[in-house]
């Protein structure tokens, strides 16, 4: 939907350039909201968290009661020089979450399948500037909790990545 805005945006944008109305159609109404939107709709789009997807997936598998996992789970006051190796453990754990739903078949595969792939899209699109610190914590090291845990941190690290 937001490609489709953005492309009437453009034609309308290139349409009051060739016919040089600009002026005529801000005193229409429909020419101000059309002009209105296409100057609001890049600030939108700039705001847009990266890892939104991936939360959003997050709360449909918090209250799942068909995913029974231990999870090496970071800790969410993490040092910020260790931001991209939280957020690596997390997406680690994230595979042993769904090779365990495919094992017992869980009802939110689907879910942990996007939040990999989204997950996966944004490492290799957008590379995290951190540079990884002598003091950060192999995933392994971290505490094993239970699969709520494991979820309320994560969205806890993922919502400070979006601030």
């Amino acid at each position: 939907q937001k490609t489709h805005l953005k492309n009437l945006c453009l034609q309308y944008q290139l349409h009051l350039l060739l016919n040089s109305h600009f002026l005529g159609l801000l005193k229409n109404e429909t020419g101000l909201i059309i002009f209105f939107l296409c100057a609001y709709l890049p600030k939108t789009a700039a705001g847009h968290c990266k890892w939104t997807e991936v939360l959003k997936d997050l709360e449909q598998i918090k209250t799942s009661k068909d995913i029974d996992v231990s999870l090496y789970t970071a800790n969410t006051d993490e040092d910020v020089r260790c931001r991209e190796l939280v957020m690596s453990c997390f997406f680690l754990e994230m595979k042993v979450i769904l090779h365990e739903c495919y094992v017992t078949n869980c009802s939110k595969s689907q879910d942990v399948f996007n939040i990999l792939k989204n997950g996966n899209a944004n490492f290799e699109n957008n590379q995290m500037n951190s540079t990884t610190s002598k003091k950060c914590k192999e995933c392994e090291e971290y505490e094993e909790k239970n699969f709520t845990e494991f979820i309320q941190n994560f969205v806890k690290v993922i919502q400070r990545e979006c601030k």
